[in-house]
């Protein structure tokens, strides 16, 4: 049987090793005789799971002891709004920087949830002859200016990442739905991180708030019991029913990502990963991609056929192939390539070896 490689930007493959174990316990979870699926999550054996699963994240990710860490539903999305109702109150205001679809999106959120003179918003996106990049402002202001700066590292629909630190006299709050623990990360320098898990860590549904205590004492707006963070906080993220196979998956996943040398290991295979592909697109006069080297994505890599009557063609023989989901967002068009930390190298080299095919056959 030959293997199938899986790009989807989200829900992304998880880890085959996990998937197996998962499927070996489908039935019959810890010698229980029932699935993961169908026990109490107040019950001894799975709060030992969400004790590790927490243990294995915090020593991952070296997240400090003054940092919450948070199992919660409504993936990314609802950290948008989340995020408002827990900081902002009736008065406070927040900066927004803008780098991609899901800034944006994260911006039409707030201004729903608030008056416009709450959320202001900055363009970080330059387009110089038609290749894009990221320009960071120097940020000054005083510290009550803003309760918080939100910033989106990694932009899954156009393949921008922001690598750089950011330094701002606000606490930060960032959106890593597509690139938490791709790489090592200095947590102390944010006042919450949030991922949406269906990228890097699990199933959809699932959630991660990594929040830092003093972020807890500003006032919030009146919402949801599930999406405030100290109900969380103060029932350990059981306020009400959590999504416990998506939960049980996560740990899982944490377990694999530490069997493989944790987050500096996969750091150094998923640059790998990226240069390889990103080497061929710019050694090809066949296909292209748009963003400048220091903002292109390690884990969404878009790229453009130069002809792009060829796109039906690519994707219908690159699917024969066992390379699937390459298709771009519907907003951005050509192709997409999810290399997210489940994907292994040797699914980019088998992605090089069909796109060199593919155009010498087209160019013949």
């Amino acid at each position: 049987m030959s293997t199938t490689y899986n790009f989807c930007a989200g829900p992304a493959m998880l880890p085959q090793p996990v998937m197996s174990k998962a499927q070996a316990e489908l039935l019959d979870w810890n010698g229980l005789g029932t699935s993961v699926m169908e026990i109490s999550h107040r019950s001894k054996e799975f709060i030992a799971l969400t004790d590790q699963a927490e243990t294995d994240l915090r020593e991952l990710m070296s997240i400090p002891d003054n940092y919450h860490v948070l199992f919660m539903h409504g993936g990314g999305r609802g950290q948008f709004s989340a995020v408002v109702n827990n900081f902002l109150g009736e008065n406070g205001k927040a900066l927004y920087l803008v780098n991609g679809s899901w800034s944006k999106s994260a911006v039409d959120e707030a201004r729903k949830l608030t008056s416009e003179a709450q959320i202001d918003t900055l363009e970080l996106l330059v387009n110089d002859n038609g290749i894009s990049s990221v320009s960071m402002p120097e940020l000054v202001g005083e510290a009550t200016d803003y309760r918080y700066l939100h910033y989106c590292p990694n932009e899954t629909v156009d393949g921008i990442e922001i690598f750089e630190d950011i330094n701002s006299p606000w606490p930060i709050v960032a959106d890593m739905s597509s690139n938490i623990m791709s790489r090592e990360i200095d947590v102390s320098k944010f006042g919450l991180i949030y991922a949406g898990a269906q990228k890097n860590i699990g199933p959809s549904g699932l959630s991660i708030v990594i929040v830092r205590d003093d972020m807890l004492e500003l006032p919030s707006l009146p919402q949801s019991s599930i999406m405030d963070y100290r109900l969380a906080v103060k029932h350990g993220s059981m306020y009400n029913t959590p999504p416990t196979f998506a939960w049980y998956l996560a740990a899982e996943v944490f377990k694999w990502l530490k069997a493989c040398g944790g987050v500096a290991a996969m750091a150094r295979t998923n640059a790998k990963k990226a240069k390889l592909l990103y080497d061929f697109i710019d050694g090809s006069d066949f296909y292209n991609n748009r963003v400048s080297a220091q903002n292109r994505s390690l884990m969404n890599v878009i790229f453009y056929l130069q002809n792009e009557e060829n796109n039906a063609d690519f994707l219908a023989e690159a699917s024969r192939a066992g390379l699937v989901a390459l298709k771009g967002h519907r907003s951005v068009g050509g192709m997409r390539a999810s290399i997210y930390n489940a994907m292994p190298i040797e699914g980019v080299e088998q992605l090089v070896e069909f796109m060199k095919g593919f155009a010498a056959k087209k160019q013949a």
